[in-house]
Order: C-alpha cells, then structure tokens, then sequence
C-alpha cells in the first residue's frame, strides 16, 4: 500500500480550509453590511434634538415617579420554564424525521426517550420547587 504523496494531502487541507473560507467571507460581509448600514443612518438622519425628544418615552404615557419599578421574579421564571419547551418542541421535529427514516428507528427512539425524560425531571423538580403554583 502506497502512502499519501504531500501533493494529495496538500489538496484536502485546500480543500477543507476552503470552505471555512467562504464563511469566514460571509461573515466579513455581513459585518460589513451592518457596518455599512449604521454608518449611513448615522450620516443621514436628522439631529435636531428638543426637550421632548429627550423625554424617556414608553408605550405613550409620559414618565411620572421614578423610573424604578419592582417585577416580580416568578414571570421570568414562568418565561424561562416555556423557553425550555419551546426549544424541546424544536427538537421533537428533527427528531420525527429521523426516525421515520429506515434504519434509524430503536436507536433514535431510545435517544429521545432519555431527551425527554430529562425534561420530565426538570419540569418535577420545578413542580417540587413550587414554581408551576400561581400564587
């Protein structure tokens, strides 16, 4: 068995960083774009700035008190608990592809059974720590 010349392994290292070059320059565009495209807001816009303009501005109502407010942490934690979900629901549907595909079904079915028994154990150490209750 002959060994690899330098010349054929030389073409598959060309090969392999080539394509890491085409997104390296996609990147470099798209950095550039957003660039380009702040620049031009910055240069064309009006700057005529007024009282009312400097106002802290939300949902229409003018500012009154102080701009602290107290939120309670239970919401976030009811938006991070259907944040998790949400991406399980992602995951679900890769997932049902594979498997009706033929000769992945036992090994992609036991594989997201363990996917989601992890988030059952999540979601019962969330009913355990009270999180799910409303009040």
């Amino acid at each position: 068995m002959r060994e690899p010349t330098v010349d054929v392994a030389a073409d598959v290292a060309a090969d392999y960083f080539q394509s890491y070059s085409v997104v390296g320059l996609l990147a470099v565009v798209g950095v550039l774009f957003v660039a380009v495209a702040f620049g031009a807001g910055r240069l064309l816009r009006p700057v005529v700035p007024t009282p009312e303009k400097l106002l802290t501005y939300e949902c229409g109502v003018d500012p009154v008190g102080e701009g602290w407010a107290h939120t309670q942490v239970r919401y976030y934690v009811y938006a991070f608990l259907y944040v998790i979900f949400a991406v399980d629901s992602i995951f679900l549907f890769p997932w049902a592809t594979v498997f009706a595909a033929p000769g992945y079904g036992a090994a992609t079915l036991v594989e997201m059974f363990v996917f989601l028994g992890f988030l059952a154990v999540g979601l019962l150490y969330a009913y355990k720590k009270g999180v799910l209750t409303w009040m």
